[in-house]
């Protein structure tokens, strides 16, 4: 059902904002859940998104929708994509079976302690992707190949900006436009130890290159959204937990921190630098309006990722996808409910204590 910020104190009228999507493989289907509610609200609009891996796939299905039928047609594209990561035909199954089946916390330590499932990551650290030959297929070429790229890559609003990691050169690549396509998307979403590196050519200037996850270096690149024509608001969906307060002990728990530490800390660096800004010019060393101001806002549900790991990024079960749809919905009514009066106006994260 669609609500009004209006009845809650809110702005009143369209805010226009920026989404940052991470990525961090099946618990994407959190942003699935927060963009599903987001989408109801009239008085939001999405003015631009930059993603990465995960976050690639829900940009680009978001966008396609919203191009091609406007806010339902997004729900429904988002909700076709997360059936099909899932395998299964109709994720509506998730609410029954639920009620037999654990809590995604619980499914994240099965898995985790599973013969099959530790042998498996032992061997993905001992065994190349390129050993497969010529028996390789990116699993998920099947879902992305089926995206309507007219519409991904369309000139209307949204912009849409995706990351990728050039191995060659270890530096950010941002795909946008005609450029995103479906080689653009697996690029994103490349996990070296799992899949082989994608190669992409670029159209100007004939070269190819092959690509890894844009997480090592983008998750997501922030800087594509300060573009003069959008807007000042960006909303990051974080699906990465940024603090722990445990020291991980088991092998398990320090590849998982190792992983969300370094999937973290390119977001860090550009909220400091955006930090930087508003010190300089709230100390006078900066002229209003030389460089943009950043209003920056954070829809998360830590508690929850912090009870996940690795394993539950790898292995989508439909019920665990089920339960981060509606962690994300819960999340993101929680961010309406609290920040909404104060997009187009301020900031809602304290970039200070984020990033000290």
């Amino acid at each position: 059902m669609t609500t009004s910020r209006r009845g809650r104190g809110g702005v009143g009228h369209p805010v226009r904002i920026n989404l940052a999507l991470q990525g961090g493989g099946a618990h994407g289907a959190f942003t699935w859940g927060v963009l599903d509610r987001l989408l109801e609200e009239p008085e939001i609009e999405i003015a631009g998104i930059s993603g990465t891996s995960a976050g690639a796939l829900n940009g680009a299905a978001l966008k396609a929708g919203l191009v091609a039928g406007g806010r339902a047609a997004a729900r429904e594209n988002l909700d076709w994509l997360w059936e099909n990561v899932g395998a299964v035909g109709d994720l509506r199954l998730t609410h029954w079976m639920a009620a037999f089946t654990p809590g995604a916390g619980l499914v994240a330590r099965m898995l985790e302690t599973a013969l099959p499932w530790s042998l498996s990551d032992a061997a993905s650290r001992l065994v190349s992707p390129y050993a497969y030959g010529p028996f390789y297929r990116n699993p998920l070429e099947r879902v992305v190949e089926r995206f309507d790229f007219d519409l991904v890559c369309a000139d209307s609003a949204p912009a849409l900006f995706v990351g990728a990691t050039n191995v060659r050169t270890g530096k950010i690549k941002v795909f946008e436009g005609r450029a995103i396509t479906t080689e653009a998307i697996l690029a994103s979403a490349c996990l070296p130890t799992l899949f082989q590196a994608v190669e992409v050519t670029d159209p100007e200037t004939g070269q190819t290159d092959a690509y890894w996850d844009g997480g090592f270096t983008g998750n997501p690149a922030l800087f594509p959204l300060f573009a003069p024509e959008l807007p000042e608001d960006i909303v990051v969906v974080s699906i990465n937990p940024l603090e722990r307060d445990e020291v991980p002990v088991t092998g398990q728990e320090i590849q998982n921190r190792i992983n969300e530490i370094s999937f973290n800390s390119s977001l860090l660096r550009e909220l400091r630098s955006i930090r930087l800004v508003e010190d300089l010019i709230a100390e006078g060393r900066l002229a209003r309006g030389s460089m943009k101001a950043l209003r920056v806002h954070m829809v998360a549900d830590d508690g929850l990722m912090r009870q996940l790991n690795v394993a539950t990024k790898l292995l989508p079960s439909p019920v665990v996808l089920g339960e981060l749809k509606a962690a994300g919905r819960a999340a993101a009514e929680r961010f309406l409910d609290e920040m909404a009066p104060r997009l187009g106006r301020e900031g809602t994260v304290d970039l200070k204590r984020l990033c000290d």
